[in-house]
């Protein structure tokens, strides 16, 4: 699983012999491979890193395609059922923009033709007051000169305002030119606007996708998702990797063997599981831990079905199958908490449409656990897509502290009131035991740096750069960390 154990050193070599050889001598030739490092190939989901733990890549099986060949989600019309969704959707949406458009239209006509230039009203009052300066006139009501001065001074404002009518006239006759271009920018937008966005957020050939169509169309995927067999068909053939050792390979060859010849060893099938899994064959791996599984029966434990179904997914090239989900479920049964049972059962409800639960599943899990965790960083990279496609707000939180082991500060002002020897072992041993662990689990970079400053303390900078040496090539892939680890190098002075 994430953390695959080195079962070589632990687990004694079972009571026979290899190609004639005596039990001793068989163990010596396994035991002297077990630094061989593991074959790992970019394209699985999950990868093995320098210190043996195996770590979900950021991307690839989380998210199905629809060309995939697990792609069970939300299928096509045929080709009728197509035509008539096409010619009915097509046709009202059609209806629906020319009826926005010739709404628009019809105001901004309509504008265009209630408009009135303000020399028009002008006019009309001018005429008004000629008439009834002439009417006044022959009623006497006023002088004869005084009628000619005003009919002059009027008519001449008359003249003013038909030649301002005039000119306002030439100027609108483009009128109807704009209203016409302002039109066809509307139906442009209106249309091609329309099209756009849904060339973006549609997807043609597809009927209505109710939530209650969703759950069920996600209830056939999973029940009609392909099994391991099928999937292990569709991807190429595992193959060995060219650096290693001719002599290892075939020590594993006569080892399956030998399982073989001895179906109800637990420790040989204990060993070529892992074994398998050195060499990148994950579906040999997976077969093999089976027989783990059967021969344990109900001393199982959750990490025993979690390996399981981690060795299934790899094999599958991180496709969750049927069979992946029957481990995971029983690791869960076992403990509820195991992270590669939850982070893996929620990778499943991706792939078969249900982007709800897997985000409550991920969510819940990235809560529980500490940030040195394997599964932490894939989550983190793709909760917040998860989330959107649930439709679910959702602001990613911030790191957590790691609770460090090893000496810590506190301890370290401890020592004032010991001896120099006593000192010095107690710093001794407690680094030391930082130091295996590290060495035999992995563990946050905040913990690989106080490593490092531990051994500065005691005087041995020749282990503490070799620590940094190989903290380069553990966190060669996550620069973040390795920033950390080489801050605390730089401080001794081995960034060199």
């Amino acid at each position: 699983m994430f953390v695959i154990h080195d079962t070589i050193g632990f687990v004694r070599c079972f009571g026979f012999g290899l190609d004639g050889k005596n039990v001793d001598t068989a163990c010596d030739d396994i035991m002297s491979f077990r630094d061989t490092p593991p074959k790992t190939d970019p394209n699985h989901p999950l990868r093995t890193n320098k210190t043996n733990r195996i770590q979900v890549d950021s991307r690839p099986a989380t998210t199905p395609r629809s060309d995939g060949p697990f792609f069970r989600g939300q299928s096509r019309l045929d080709e009728r059922e197509y035509g008539s969704v096409f010619m009915v959707f097509w046709l009202i949406t059609s209806v629906l923009a020319i009826g926005a458009f010739a709404l628009l239209a019809l105001a901004l006509w309509r504008g265009h033709e209630g408009a009135r230039p303000a020399a028009e009203f002008d006019l009309k009052v001018y005429s008004d007051q000629l008439a009834e300066v002439e009417r006044d006139k022959e009623r006497g009501v006023i002088e004869p000169d005084d009628s000619e001065r005003l009919m002059t001074e009027i008519s001449r404002r008359i003249l003013a305002a038909d030649t301002a009518m005039q000119m306002v006239q030439s100027d609108q006759r483009s009128s109807p030119m704009l209203s016409y271009g302002a039109m066809a920018v509307l139906a442009l937008v209106l249309v091609g606007g329309s099209l756009y966005l849904y060339r973006d957020l549609g997807a043609a050939g597809y009927g209505d996708l109710a939530l209650s169509t969703r759950i069920k169309q996600a209830q056939i995927a999973r029940d009609t998702r392909p099994n391991q067999e099928t999937a292990e068909a569709s991807l190429p053939a595992p193959t060995v990797n060219p650096e290693t050792p001719a002599a290892y390979v075939e020590l594993v060859e006569k080892l399956r063997v030998a399982v073989d010849q001895r179906p109800d060893d637990l420790q040989g099938a204990t060993l070529l599981a892992t074994h398998e899994m050195r060499l990148g064959n994950a579906s040999r791996a997976a077969k093999a831990h089976s027989q783990i599984l059967r021969l344990k029966r109900s001393d199982a434990t959750a990490e025993d079905f979690a390996t399981y179904a981690d060795m299934l997914v790899i094999a599958a090239g991180g496709y969750v199958s049927p069979q992946a989900e029957g481990a995971l479920a029983a690791a869960l049964q076992k403990d509820p908490k195991n992270g590669v049972a939850r982070y893996y059962s929620g990778l499943m409800m991706m792939q078969v449409g249900r982007p709800d639960i897997a985000f409550r599943a991920w969510a819940n899990l990235l809560q529980d656990s500490p940030d040195d965790e394997a599964w932490v960083d894939p989550i983190r990279d793709q909760i917040e897509e998860l989330a959107f496609r649930a439709g679910v707000e959702y602001e990613l939180p911030e790191r957590k502290q790691a609770e460090l082991a090893g000496p810590s500060a506190e301890d370290m002002e401890n020592t004032a009131e010991m001896s120099d020897e006593d000192r010095q072992e107690m710093i001794a041993g407690m680094v030391a035991q930082l130091s295996d662990r590290l060495a035999a689990e992995g563990g946050s970079p905040e913990e690989w740096a106080r490593l490092i400053s531990a051994l500065g303390v005691l005087g041995d900078a020749d282990q503490a750069a070799l620590i940094w040496q190989n903290a380069k090539d553990v966190f060669a892939d996550r620069p973040d960390a390795l920033a950390t680890v080489r801050d605390a190098a730089r401080r001794l002075g081995i960034t060199q």
